[in-house]
């Protein structure tokens, strides 16, 4: 069954098949205009660096074998003990998502489902480690043209990352809390909502809850809405499994906003992004709700684009599992 939570209007053939061309000229109407996501942007104060009042936080860091990269890892335990076990959010992009909670929605998910939260980031002060986790989310390879015009490949470590989540992360968790393994949800947005999708379809008993916010089914050149959805639907044992499918009004419609077109970087990442039409996830939302076993739930967000809807869909995600206010219409904490 699919519900939908928002209403959708009937959108026109033309739309529906926005490509990179229509982007690119609304894009070029008003270069001075456009504002670009810091690749560079620092984390700044969060919860996890406050007095503990509703959660205390703790971390630890995992090497990758080779000791050239690093995971930081922090939980968020409810500072009451419970007699039960809690559920558990696991959450990517751990720094952004850390951004985005304050203390009185650690006070109101305590005193309601008092769910662990689990922020799996990396080992630095940046919001968002674009090549970390282009490798970590991905369970494709994508080779594009760079904005120098150079083949590039990148991506790919997607089955690597979840068996670090399987193997490291979760019995890690499991040792400093209690936690339900009947409830485990995981939430990601962009990239890593399409690790979301991908890993529902190759280990769809490893959470009971899959959040896949705007994920990027345009990454190597639509591979995602290929054969590893097919063999997904077809060899599907019924599994059980809960999925939200998360998507911005703006991004369905393909209003990417103004671009800056004198970026060579923002015109070799527009042209990426047309390996799948602007509704692809509200389509596979479509899809996956006729499949055995599955509840799905396709939520639209009016007037939002890819970037705003990180910490919309967050606080969403929190709302929807755990029974506390929905906040996603409300600006994240600034940094």
């Amino acid at each position: 069954m699919i519900v939908s939570s928002s209403l959708i209007s009937s959108v026109s053939p033309w739309l529906r098949t926005l490509g990179v061309a229509t982007a690119i000229g609304m894009a070029a109407l008003s270069p001075a205009a456009a504002q670009q996501r810091n690749p560079e942007q620092k984390v700044g104060e969060t919860v996890l660096d406050q007095p503990a009042q509703s959660y205390r936080f703790e971390h630890f860091v995992l090497d990758s074998p080779d000791k050239a990269r690093r995971w930081r890892v922090n939980i968020g335990v409810p500072a009451k003990a419970t007699a039960t076990p809690a559920p558990v959010l696991y959450m990517l992009d751990g720094n952004a998502a850390a951004m985005v909670l304050d203390q009185a929605m650690l006070a109101d998910l305590a005193a309601h489902a008092a769910p662990v939260l689990v922020f799996i980031g990396y080992d630095n002060d940046l919001r968002i480690d674009s090549p970390a986790r282009t490798r970590d989310y991905t369970a494709w390879i994508d080779t594009a043209d760079d904005e120098n015009g150079t083949s590039q490949s990148s991506g790919g470590g997607a089955y690597a990352f979840l068996d670090l989540i399987e193997r490291r992360i979760k019995p890690e968790v499991q040792r400093r809390a209690s936690i339900d393994l009947q409830r485990q949800s995981l939430w990601g947005h962009s990239l890593g909502g399409l690790f979301v999708v991908s890993t529902l379809y190759t280990r769809p008993a490893a959470f009971q809850h899959y959040v896949s916010a705007s994920p990027s089914l345009w990454w190597s050149q639509g591979a995602p809405l290929g054969d590893m959805e097919r063999q997904f639907i077809a060899n599907n044992q019924s599994q059980p499994a809960q999925v939200t499918v998360m998507l911005g009004g703006d991004e369905r419609t393909g209003n990417r906003g103004v671009r800056d077109m004198t970026n060579p970087r923002v015109v070799a990442h527009l042209l990426r992004i047309g390996g799948a039409t602007p509704d692809a996830a509200q389509q596979l939302a479509s899809r996956l709700a006729k499949v055995p076993g599955l509840t799905v739930q396709y939520r639209e967000f009016p007037g939002l684009g890819h970037g705003p809807m990180l910490p919309a869909s967050l606080k969403a995600t929190l709302s929807q599992l755990y029974g506390i206010a929905d906040r996603s219409g409300t600006p994240a904490p600034a940094p």
